[in-house]
């Protein structure tokens, strides 16, 4: 059991340095906004259930964070996106599709 809580927890702490990483290297905040949400979920998720493994005491407290982190933290991430195109930042120029657009367009 603690051998895979230990996987789990290197996994997830591995996809949030990966998620990390891309907040560097993404040229604007739409990409910034995926690597940050993607990312950091799947290494939180890991990284809650193994040390919720780990530590079977606090299994059902690293559960309950996962519920409400899944909850939360994609609404968050959504929320800053659509606040930076109501407010006009630019998209990056090796960006080639603007979906957003579209969808504004056939609204009104």
């Amino acid at each position: 059991m603690y051998l895979s809580g230990l996987v789990l927890t290197g996994i997830g702490v591995t996809f949030i340095f990966l998620g990390g990483l891309g907040l560097f290297r993404f040229p604007d905040i739409y990409d910034r906004i995926q690597a940050g949400t993607k990312c950091t979920t799947m290494g939180a998720f890991s990284t809650l259930l193994g040390v919720g493994l780990m530590q079977p005491a606090w299994l059902w407290k690293a559960l309950d964070n996962r519920c409400i982190y899944s909850r939360h933290k994609p609404n968050f991430q959504s929320y800053a996106g659509k606040s930076a195109y109501k407010s006009g930042v630019e998209m990056a120029d090796e960006s080639v599709v603007d979906r957003a657009k579209d969808f504004e367009n056939n609204e009104g």
